[in-house]
């Protein structure tokens, strides 16, 4: 299975896209509520996640990445404080990352 095939089928399923062309079509976009969704989806499968990009009214607001803050791209520590961040800082972001699914669980047939 391919990266993108497993957070389609693992981690997005069920929540509205964004996308709307402000960037590549690839990059999935969410609003707060389902994003929050998606960190838990992460850490419930233990995904790496190396960056965390909000935007606003299509232009990107700011990047926090795990080195930022110095933890592991799978630590839900970091990505739960940047994103709490986020969202005291903003109102009506939506939200991009960058995400690491492991080979062995690409590999296991969920």
């Amino acid at each position: 299975m391919e990266q993108i095939e497993f957070l389609e089928k693992n981690v997005f399923k069920g929540l509205e896209k964004l996308n709307d062309g402000f960037d590549g079509e690839n990059v999935p976009f969410f609003s707060e509520a389902d994003f929050e969704i998606v960190l838990e989806r992460a850490e419930y499968f233990g995904i790496g996640i190396y960056g965390i990009e909000p935007w606003l009214n299509g232009e990107l607001y700011d990047v926090i990445t795990h080195e930022n803050l110095k933890k592991k791209a799978t630590d839900p520590q970091w990505y739960q404080k940047a994103f709490k961040t986020f969202k005291s800082r903003q109102s009506g972001l939506s939200y991009s990352a960058t995400y690491k699914v492991s080979a062995k669980l690409l590999a296991r047939d969920i």
